[in-house]
C-alpha cells in the first residue's frame, strides 16, 4: 500500500507495512508501521476497522485516541474496553504511538518524562528534539492523511480523545483546528501545562524558555481565545487521582477558560468520586465517551 503523505511541507512516499491483523467483535484490529516524514523515523499505529469499512461498503467515522506518558500505541486499544462499543456504532479507531522511538535523539531515553513516550504532542523547535519530535504535525497532518487515503474512513467525520498527556494533546489538536473535529473528550487531561510541572519541564526542553510560545500547546490558553464553530468537549476526572491531587492536571483552569470562550467551547466536565488515573478509570467511563462521540459524528 503506497501513498504520498505531506508533513512539514515535505512530501515523501509512505508505505504502510502490515504487522498483524486480528478479528475482534464486528471488525478487525490491525497494526501498521511506516516511515514518517514528520518524525524522521519509523512509526507504529493500530486501527480498528468495523466490518462496513473492511468490506468498503461505506466510509465510516473515525476516532483518534492519544495515550499518556510512558504509553505506546497498544495501551488504549488493549486495555480501555472500547472495541465492543465502537463495533456497535460502526466507528473506526486509530491509536498512534505517543512519540518517536529510536530516533537517534541524544538523551531521548534518559528520563521517563521527556523524550521516548513523552512527546507532549508538540512540534519541537529546540535542539536536539526538533529533528524528530514533531508529533503535532504527525498526528494532525501526516497520519490522518495516510489513514484517510488507505482505509474506508470518512475524514469529514473525525473526532479525537485521549488520556493524561494524550488528553492534553487531544484538546490542543481540537482547539487549534476549528471545525476539523466533530468532538473532543479526555480522561484526566493535563489541562494547563504552562503552569504545571508536567508541562513546564517539557515545554522548556521542546519549545524553549520563551513562555509566550507555549500557549500554542496549552489547552487552557487556547480555550480562552478559541474562535470557530461550537466545539463539544467532555472531560472526566477522578478525585482520587494522585496527579489531580498534586495539581499536575488542573481541570478547574480549563473549566474557567471554557466559560470565558463565549460558550463556543461547550464543556461537560465531570468529577468522578473515588477514581484514580488508571485504565480501570478509563474502562468505567469509556462507553460514555464513545456514545458522546457517536452522537456528534453521526449528526
Amino acid at each position: 500500500m503506497a501513498h504520498t503523505a505531506a508533513a512539514n511541507d515535505t512530501e515523501m512516499p509512505t508505505t504502510l507495512e502490515l504487522v498483524s491483523k486480528t478479528r475482534c467483535f464486528k471488525g478487525e484490529v490491525r497494526k501498521y508501521t511506516h516511515v514518517s516524514a514528520a518524525t524522521n523515523c519509523k512509526m507504529t499505529f493500530n486501527i480498528f476497522l468495523p466490518d462496513a469499512a473492511l468490506l468498503r461498503k461505506e466510509k465510516v467515522p473515525v476516532l483518534y485516541f492519544l495515550s499518556g506518558l510512558t504509553c505506546n500505541e497498544d495501551n488504549m486499544i488493549t486495555k480501555a474496553g472500547s472495541l465492543p462499543y465502537l463495533s456497535e456504532e460502526g466507528i473506526a479507531l486509530v491509536t498512534p504511538d505517543t512519540s518517536p522511538r529510536a530516533a537517534g535523539v541524544a538523551g531521548e531515553d534518559d528520563d521517563w518524562e521527556l523524550g521516548t513516550g513523552a512527546s507532549f504532542y508538540v512540534d519541537a523547535t529546540q535542539e536536539p528534539w526538533c529533528k524528530s519530535y514533531n508529533m503535532y504535525s504527525y498526528i494532525q497532518n501526516e497520519l490522518q492523511l495516510l489513514v484517510s487515503e488507505s482505509f474506508a474512513v470518512d475524514a469529514t467525520r473525525t473526532s479525537i480523545f485521549g488520556h493524561s498527556m494524550g488528553g492534553h494533546g487531544a484538546l490542543v489538536l481540537a482547539l487549534r483546528n476549528p471545525g476539523h473535529y466533530k468532538s473532543v473528550s479526555a480522561f484526566a487531561p493535563i489541562c494547563h501545562p504552562s503552569t504545571s510541572n508536567w508541562g513546564r519541564k517539557q515545554f522548556t526542553a521542546y519549545l524553549g524558555c520563551n513562555e509566550s510560545a507555549w500557549a500554542a500547546y496549552d489547552a487552557t490558553e487556547l480555550a480562552k481565545t478559541y474562535e470557530g464553530p461550537e466545539l463539544p468537549v467532555l472531560i472526566d476526572q477522578g478525585d482520587a487521582d494522585q496527579f489531580y491531587r498534586s495539581k499536575q492536571l488542573q481541570p478547574s483552569h480549563f473549566v474557567i477558560a471554557a466559560e470565558s470562550s463565549r460558550r463556543l467551547v461547550v464543556l461537560d466536565s465531570r468529577m468522578q468520586p473515588g477514581y484514580d488515573h488508571s485504565y480501570f478509570f478509563i474502562q468505567t467511563f469509556i462507553q460514555d465517551h464513545i456514545a458522546f462521540h457517536a452522537k456528534h459524528l453521526k449528526l
